[in-house]
């Protein structure tokens, strides 16, 4: 006997051995021997990676397969319409204007997918359940259009002006909430946000019941997402988050098609093998759906599973060239390499082996898959990969490298588009200028059992809910903000802790205290906020298991399953999720919370600036606080953590309102109205504030500066009794103060007098003023003026601005400053040295606004230059770049 067939004999005997466990004892048996025997492998020091990854087939066995419920007839007639649809939407607009764009082949990709979601699984929201959460993946939004239109809820006009959004009646590009405030629940076309954000959104569901603040028992999180999708590091980087909190509400579907944008994922291998390792790895259930029905026969008759062992040795290069040849060349490519694959397809003609299909494309397979997810009794996520082509139904463009821009399609190829899926369009009405839709009569059987469908699943979907109930806030007068407008009398402190001192008071409040959901990663002790430990903990699912090394403190690190505070991590990016999914509480909820989140500023906006912008998209309402900000604050940390440009990072964000306050009663009355203005006016935006570490005096509020706070600037000190020697000193955040003892200086050694503005906002005061101008254009009879010309119109002498920023935040106003303007700002990257020696160093210390002022009068001929030259030689200036001749 040859040593092929002793193997072969052997391999039988463990197989059958196994199996004998398994019938007589049960699966759990059978996985507690198989870990004992992978525990003795590794225990002997050999290491594969083989438990990692499973034969290239369905996990789900036939035997297993859960039937799929209603009518395949009608369901495919149903999803071959939406596939029509969903291309004539992309190629009519394409050929209004070439340049519109879209994508046709993803949803052909994707489309058997969400048909089985939303004939079966996706639940809507009625009174008595709140719906699940279904994250589309972005490029396949016209196959959601295309089943909208079908159900009713959007017009051919609407149909005919996908991506033509001006005039109010047109589809945008992707799922945008901001754009479509009814419809798209989540933006999720910038890839790789749609799954981080889905992994946090789940597991704020589960804060929220366990909080007893909303009953989520059975609800879903679904994310749809690409293969492609995974390279990014928002995809893959907090699975580990998702299996931590035992999120068994969440289910990933990744539709393998293996093609990005340009070409594959993985020529050279498998990329849903290597899919399979890291999800697995991170203990996930993993389902994979990788064989239509058609295969079921030939795996049954695989006896020595040698189709198995050629399907496993295909890697996707050649898989996606497969898909592209006829039915001969398949025949000899795959299954010929080996005598007993070629005898299983020996009676099968040509166009048999050509419709052996992918199970993505397959509804009894999705069906059995998403049934084993939705059921999942096990403490964990599921994740779904399903095999699938991209362009499917497209002809010979179906897995051709640019199939991902095919935006428009020929006569000849529409016709056999149409062919393929039986849409009965006559030649005749197909025209390339004129593309019909297709809806069948609403007396149809496809028709009644379509929204039969969505009505036992509560109705249409996606739909979103952008109503909430006004929440009313404190007054200021109120002791929650009144502390800190009172000043703090002869102690130092930081706007941090003036802040720390607000969010203490809200979560004391007992009308919104249990709103409040504060959020931070890993710096808590940093921002002094470890108090909130103690007052509302820490949340975990599970509890405090152990004692702290710290627990005889007052301030002791307790971990709670009702905790408020959400603790993240060295991980900014999962906590700026997890304050989406309360920022958005609102609208996926119906439960308005109000989320703090505060983080290192600069690491805010510039390593989370995608997220920030899709927390706009999203129509997200809270307050973001850039903790430790400023480039010359923040003294000793360096180049990679002072910031100095956060602000005009804020700005892009056309919803985000960002001030730079210097003094508690800022802070105070920045926040109560920002309050107000999001959760009791329903202000479409929110807020983000930075907030330093330097200590001083902060003073009582001056009576009637509210206002002034609010728009962007108002008069801290005037000097009412000036000479032609006067200046405008305009400041903001700890500069404010620099620019306090400027002007102290100039009257004390130069008798020049000065007004001094804090400027809570550059970004706020543009904001307006663009928008006054623009209102002001056609509109010549009540022309309005902006709040910064109302504050300087009036005002003698230059205007000298100084903050902790870039030059442009303060310079972005010049165009409403009538008066000579000069700005000072902190450009170029920061270094570690003590505050003073930085503010030196970038040039906007009280010396160097002092000499500007003396510069900016010199040039108005009001003073001499030998009194600059005075200045830079009292105030130890040497460098000669400053000697002004």
């Amino acid at each position: 006997m040859g040593l092929e067939n002793l193997n072969y004999l052997e391999n039988n005997d463990w197989i059958k051995a196994f199996k004998s466990i398994i019938f007589y004892s049960g699966n759990k048996r059978a996985l507690f021997i198989l870990k004992k025997l992978i525990n003795f492998i590794r225990y002997n020091g050999i290491q594969s990676t083989i438990f990692v990854n499973t034969h290239h087939r369905n996990t789900i066995s036939i035997e297993k397969q859960v039937q799929i419920p209603g009518d395949m007839i009608l369901e495919r007639k149903i999803r071959s319409a939406i596939r029509w649809n969903s291309m004539a939407l992309v190629v009519k607009a394409n050929i209004k204007n070439k340049g519109i764009g879209g994508h046709i082949a993803s949803y052909m990709s994707i489309c058997t997918l969400y048909e089985v979601g939303f004939n079966h699984f996706f639940r809507a929201a009625n009174n008595k359940f709140k719906g699940d959460l279904i994250y589309f993946q972005g490029h396949s939004s016209p196959g959601i259009y295309a089943r909208s239109y079908l159900e009713g809820r959007f017009s051919k006009e609407q149909m005919d002006n996908f991506r033509q959004e001006i005039n109010k009646n047109g589809l945008s590009s992707y799922p945008h909430p901001y754009l479509m405030p009814e419809y798209w629940q989540f933006p999720t076309v910038s890839m790789g946000l749609g799954p981080i954000q889905a992994i946090y959104q789940a597991r704020f569901m589960k804060y929220l019941h366990i909080r007893g603040i909303e009953n989520m028992v059975n609800r879903k999180v679904w994310a749809f997402i690409g293969d492609g999708e995974c390279d990014e590091v928002e995809t893959l980087g907090a699975i580990q988050v998702a299996s931590r909190e035992k999120l068994n509400n969440l289910i990933f579907v990744i539709n393998c098609n293996l093609q990005r944008l340009d070409g594959l994922v993985r020529g050279n291998s498998r990329i849903m093998d290597e899919i399979e390792a890291i999800f697995t790895g991170a203990q996930w259930k993993v389902i994979k759906v990788v064989w239509g029905s058609k295969w079921d026969k030939l795996f049954k008759t695989d006896y020595k599973g040698f189709l198995q062992k050629r399907l496993n040795e295909i890697i996707d290069g050649e898989c996606q060239n497969f898909k592209s040849q006829n039915g001969k060349y398949i025949r000899e490519k795959i299954f010929g390499k080996y005598k007993e694959t070629a005898k299983l397809v020996e009676l099968m003609s040509d166009e048999e082996i050509i419709a052996l299909d992918h199970g993505g494309h397959d509804p009894k397979k999705i069906y059995a898959a998403y049934y084993e997810a939705v059921n999942n009794t096990e403490y964990r996520p599921t994740v779904i990969l399903a095999h699938t082509i991209k362009g499917y139904g497209m002809g010979g463009s179906a897995c051709s490298m640019n199939v991902h821009n095919i935006k428009s399609m020929s006569i000849n190829s529409i016709k056999l588009f149409r062919d393929r899926f039986n849409i009965p369009i006559s030649d005749d009405k197909i025209k390339i200028d004129n593309l019909p839709y297709y809806k069948p009569a609403e007396n149809s059987l496809e028709m009644l059992y379509l929204h039969e469908k969505r009505k036992n699943l509560n109705g249409y979907l996606p739909k979103r809910n952008y109503y909430f109930q006004s929440i009313i806030i404190p007054s200021l007068e109120d002791k929650i903000f009144y502390t800190q407008i009172k000043g703090t009398g002869n102690r130092k402190i930081s706007t941090t802790m003036a802040f720390v001192r607000i969010l203490s008071s809200l979560l004391k409040d007992k009308i919104i205290g249990s709103k409040i959901v504060p959020i931070i990663p890993d710096e808590a002790r940093t921002f002094g906020l470890e108090c909130l430990f103690r007052q509302v903990g820490i949340y975990s699912p599970e509890g405090q298991k152990y004692k702290p090394i710290d627990a005889n403190q007052l301030m002791y690190y307790r971990e709670d399953k009702k905790g408020q505070l959400l603790e993240e991590g060295i991980n900014e990016a999962g906590a700026m999720a997890s304050w989406i999914s309360a920022a958005t509480s609102y609208s996926n909820y119906n439960e308005t919370l109000i989320p703090f989140y505060i983080f290192y500023s600069m690491f805010g906006f510039q390593r989370i600036g995608d997220l920030a912008w899709a927390a706009g998209d999203l129509n997200a309402r809270g307050f973001l606080l850039g903790g430790t900000s400023g480039r010359t604050t923040l003294n000793g940390e360096g180049l990679q953590h002072q910031d100095g440009h956060g602000h005009l990072l804020a700005l892009t964000i056309p919803n985000c309102i960002s001030y730079d306050p210097t003094y508690a009663y800022e802070l105070a009355v920045i926040i109560q109205y920002g309050l107000k203005r999001m959760y009791q006016y329903k202000d479409n935006c929110y807020y983000y504030l930075s907030i330093m570490n330097e200590n001083y005096y902060h003073p009582k509020m001056p009576n009637n500066c509210e206002t002034g706070i609010i728009k962007g600037m108002y008069l801290l000190h005037e000097f009412k009794n000036s000479t032609n020697k006067h200046i405008q000193l305009l400041g903001s955040g700890t500069i404010l103060r620099e620019v306090e003892y400027a002007a102290k200086i100039l009257f004390n050694d130069f008798n020049v007098t000065s007004d001094v503005w804090s400027v809570t906002s550059f970004n706020e005061l543009r904001k307006e003023a663009l928008e006054i101008d623009k209102k002001n254009f056609l509109n010549f009879e009540n022309n309005k003026t902006p709040w910064i010309i109302k504050c300087l119109e009036n005002r003698k002498g230059p205007i000298i601005a100084s903050t902790d920023y870039m030059k442009l935040y303060a310079d972005q106003i010049r165009a409403w400053v009538k008066n000579d303007y000069y700005v000072l700002g902190t450009d170029g990257f920061g270094m570690s040295d003590t505050r003073e020696n930085l503010r030196k160093f970038f040039e906007i210390d009280r010396y160097f606004i002092t000499i500007f002022a003396l510069k900016a009068l010199y040039n108005k001929n009001i003073i001499d230059i030998n009194v600059i030259k005075l200045a830079i030689k009292k105030y130890g200036i040497n460098n000669e770049n400053y000697v002004f001749k």
